[in-house]
């Protein structure tokens, strides 16, 4: 029985528009690999991340260390020499010293003296103290350990903004990968269904050839549409394979190992249907706003400036005199306020004044100096990032308004371009065309498919990229 040329021709380009149309392939529910899975696994198990935390926990294991600076310290000092049968001295000698906040250290003792050469300096017998040590110039509004605490502190806030910084990049890389591994995946399921429909339309039109329906070159015509997609498939899947193992340097298992994505696995198919227009678009002010108050990078800035302003008070105390005021009430025997206290500054009581300056304050100058103006070089730093953060926001904020009208017209051409298909399958069944000029038609269609995927696919990297700019996609 011979087949109509015209059934045929029907039947081919039908096909083929059809499934150009439709261009995706049914995906098995249990291999979707989705957007936010994706994130969630990278949130969970990247290397990265885990370094990060470690970071925060080694800023909070140096604050424990500060704080040793303000422990109370125990001190016991015995000491005795015996010769010739005589007992030269015996010294036991125990302190408790508590340093305070604002310099002021206090300090309580008992000691036991005795021997036939005991210093002179030293009280025979049982005696007790009790003191106080004040700074009254330098180290009374910040000396080196309440700097080292308050830096240790800030420290670990910076160590937060710094993860928050870590991660906001992180998923900015890895939504950039996981779309371009979408955009692949696609692309390649767009050439594989062009080539299967070229494939049947190559063996349809040999048929007709041996049935004189058509000439012998419409079969080399047919081939070399054939081979050229088939070239295209190949080329697409290793693009895709490459995508694969790109994505697959975000994966990670519980257990720390690496995860090598199968190309079983595939992208969840629903924001090729999705409309762009009918997507939110964030207000720029607004996003303006969130990033100056809120970006990590700035944040870190803020936290380096404080660190500064601790340095600057801290170097500052070195343009100030030492004047140190110590005082001891004492007592015979280990109750330091059993009557001793009444006649304290009559009798019982050891007084101490300390005082020194350099004369130059060449130290002292140049610390401080030198700590304003790390300050200023902070300060233009950190004005240079902010007004880099808001030319990144204005760009892809830019992109994603020229990206929904080029998505739109590209929408357009799409249909454009089928329905010139559709006229020119309608003139080649009449006769009136050729299956070169069908074939270049159905180029057109491929390549506005293509180039729509690819738009696609770059809107929603742009998106991404532009929470990315705005510091959010860490919060």
């Amino acid at each position: 029985m011979k087949i109509s040329i015209k059934k045929i021709s029907f039947f081919i380009f039908g096909l083929g528009f059809s499934v150009i149309s439709i261009c995706q392939e049914k995906i098995n529910d249990n291999q979707i690999l989705s957007p936010d899975d994706f994130i969630a696994i990278v949130k969970a198990y990247h290397p990265v991340i885990k370094q990060a935390d470690i970071s925060i926990k080694k800023a909070s294991a140096e604050i424990t260390i500060a704080r040793g600076n303000f422990d109370p310290s125990l001190y016991l000092n015995s000491e005795q020499k015996t010769f010739d049968g005589k007992n030269y001295y015996q010294y036991t000698n125990s302190e408790l010293k508590i340093p305070t906040w604002y310099g002021i250290e206090v300090k309580a003792g008992l000691e036991n003296n005795g021997g036939q050469f005991i210093n002179s300096e030293s009280s025979l017998g049982q005696t007790s103290y009790l003191g106080i040590s004040v700074p009254l110039a330098k180290n009374l509004v910040m000396d080196k350990r309440r700097a080292i605490l308050q830096q240790a502190k800030l420290f670990k806030s910076l160590s937060e903004a710094e993860r928050l910084n870590t991660l906001n990049d992180l998923l900015n890389d890895a939504y950039a990968t996981y779309w371009n591994w979408v955009k692949e995946y696609q692309l390649y399921n767009v050439v594989t269904n062009t080539v299967e429909v070229n494939e049947v339309r190559f063996n349809l039109v040999k048929i007709g050839y041996r049935q004189g329906d058509r000439p012998a070159i419409d079969t080399v015509e047919a081939l070399v549409q054939l081979q050229t997609f088939q070239y295209l498939q190949s080329e697409s899947l290793v693009k895709l394979q490459n995508a694969g193992i790109d994505l697959s340097n975000f994966l990670w298992l519980p257990n720390n190992s690496f995860y090598q994505l199968s190309l079983a696995v595939q992208p969840a198919g629903f924001w090729f249907e999705q409309s762009i227009e009918a997507l939110p678009l964030a207000v720029l002010d607004e996003l303006l706003y969130i990033a100056k108050l809120t970006h990590p990078k700035l944040s870190m800035f803020d936290f380096k400036l404080d660190m500064l302003e601790v340095e600057r008070k801290l170097k500052f105390q070195g343009l100030l005199p030492l004047v140190n005021v110590k005082t001891n009430l004492l007592n015979k025997g280990y109750n330091v306020f059993k009557n001793g206290s009444v006649n304290f500054y009559e009798n019982n009581y050891k007084f101490g004044l300390d005082i020194g300056m350099p004369l130059r304050l060449s130290e002292g100058r140049g610390g401080y100096r030198l700590a304003k103006l790390k300050i200023q070089e902070t300060n233009y730093a950190q004005a240079l990032q902010q007004q880099s953060i808001e030319n990144k926001i204005r760009f892809y904020y830019n992109e994603i308004i020229g990206l929904r009208q080029q998505i739109k017209i590209y929408e357009n051409a799409y249909l454009n371009y089928q329905t010139l298909f559709r006229g020119e399958d309608t003139r080649f069944k009449a006769g009136e065309s050729s299956l070169f000029l069908l074939n270049t038609r159905e180029n057109k269609v491929l390549e506005a498919l293509q180039k729509l995927v690819e738009l696609k696919t770059k809107f929603y990297k742009s998106q991404i990229a532009l929470q990315w700019a705005a510091g959010q996609l860490g919060l």
